[in-house]
This record gives C-alpha cells, sequence and structure tokens, in this order.
C-alpha cells in the first residue's frame, strides 16, 4: 500500500520513513537523493519596491541589498551559492518570508513566481510592488529517491532498486512531452505560465 505523507523538508527527514518525494533537484540535495528528469519548471524571481532602483537580478546581488527568501527551499540553496553581495535573511514559512519583506522594508523578496503574484494581489495597494521580467533559476521540479546506499539501512538488504529508478525515470520522459501528463494538467488546473515544462524536453 502506497502511504502519502506531507512533510516541510523532504529531504530532512529519516531515511526509513521516506522513499520518494515529489522535490526540487538540487545539488545540495543529490548526496542523499537521487533525481529523475525535471517534470516541470517552476520559475524564480523577485518582487521589490516600486520606486526601487533595482531592474536586474544582477541589481539585487549588490551590497546593502537586502533579500528576504524562505529558508531551505531550491532557490534559497541557490542563492547561497550564487549571490554573494546581497544580505540573505530567511524565514521558516513563505508567509513570514513576506511579512519580513514588508514588516521590515526589505529590498527584494526573492520566492517562485506563482506564490509572488499571489503576494502581489494581497499588497495593498499592489501598485507599492512589482515584480522582476524573467527569472534568477528555475526550479526543476522532480520525483526523488532515497539513494541505494540509504535505503539499505541495516546492511542486510540486497534490493537493486535501479530497476525502479529507471522506470520512474522512463514515466518522467513521456509524461513530460509535449502534449503529455505534464502539459495537459498545467492546462487543467489553469497554471499556464506559472509552471511550465522543462526547457530540456
Amino acid at each position: 500500500m502506497t502511504i502519502l505523507i506531507t512533510f516541510a523538508h523532504p529531504w530532512k527527514t529519516e531515511a526509513d520513513i521516506i522513499l520518494l518525494a515529489l522535490i526540487a533537484a538540487d545539488p545540495d540535495r543529490a548526496s542523499r537523493i537521487d533525481f529523475t528528469p525535471a517534470y516541470c519548471e517552476i520559475q524564480a524571481t523577485c518582487i521589490v519596491p516600486t520606486p526601487s532602483t533595482i531592474k536586474s537580478f544582477t541589481d539585487v546581488d549588490q551590497e546593502g541589498v537586502r533579500v528576504s527568501v524562505k529558508g531551505g527551499g531550491a532557490y534559497d540553496l541557490w542563492v547561497t551559492r550564487n549571490w554573494k553581495k546581497a544580505s540573505i535573511v530567511r524565514a521558516k514559512t513563505l508567509g513570514d518570508s513576506y511579512n519580513l519583506y514588508i514588516d521590515e522594508k526589505l529590498e527584494a523578496l526573492a520566492g517562485l513566481r506563482p506564490r509572488l503574484l499571489e503576494d502581489l494581489s494581497r499588497s495593498h495597494p499592489s501598485s507599492q510592488h512589482r515584480i522582476l521580467d524573467g527569472s534568477f533559476m528555475a526550479v526543476q521540479q522532480s520525483i526523488g529517491c532515497l539513494k541505494q546506499q540509504q535505503q539499505i539501512l541495516h546492511g542486510d538488504d540486497d534490493r537493486d532498486f535501479s530497476t525502479g529508478f529507471k522506470f520512474l525515470c522512463d514515466f518522467v520522459h513521456e509524461a513530460r512531452q509535449p502534449g503529455g501528463i505534464v502539459e495537459r494538467l498545467i492546462e487543467e488546473h489553469e497554471v499556464t505560465g506559472r509552471l511550465s515544462l522543462p526547457t530540456d524536453t
């Protein structure tokens, strides 16, 4: 029987609790998790105050710029590796990261475009903030499996998990083709422009 469990951060759970996760692929997670090809992409971008001189992501990564993010997300991992000048201010939840940006009058809020669009819609007035064009990275949403050596917990399990992982990779490869399951679900749930097929499809 398959059991679906919701975790705030699946990659931080005990190895004997979870074997599969729908999770963003990231190099910092690859020591524990094998990833299928991405089945969709989610753009990460920033909200800034409308009068701000920040026009691009290069402008964001500058001395004196404070960026609010939800800690532990794939875009936070990317920001940590790539933005060396800006000050990254981490919050525990998405809501907290938005409140931190507003309450502390930070220079930018980084996040996934779908959520930032929601944040813009609840800003009063929304004209006080704007979303930057483009994206500083795209989250590669994948199916993650614990690496085989972590599934063999006590050294007495000689099962070969490679066949199952290959099945998942083949399934994702087929599902993400134009006209496939992923594209149909994006259209059905009216999230075109918020989620997209991977660029390497």
